[in-house]
């Protein structure tokens, strides 16, 4: 059965809004380890942009190996 464009998305997104979740709880735990000392505020923002790159990331992988599929 092959996946739609949306539901790559939508596959996508929810991947990354637990992993947004995993990431700033290990920022958090793990930066203090290497003496980097960061705001919530920070953790959060920091964790935005590594899953705006997430999302795309993953959704241009589903796409790719999507068309390999179907050819």
């Amino acid at each position: 059965m092959k996946q739609s464009r949306l539901m790559s998305l939508i596959e996508s997104v929810a991947n990354v809004i637990v992993g947004y979740g995993v990431a700033v709880v290990t920022q958090i735990l793990i930066f203090p380890v290497f003496g980097l000392h960061t705001t919530l505020a920070q953790n959060l923002k920091m964790g935005a942009v590594f899953t705006v790159v997430s999302i795309a990331r993953s959704f241009a992988l589903r796409r790719l190996f999507e068309a390999i599929r179907v050819r």
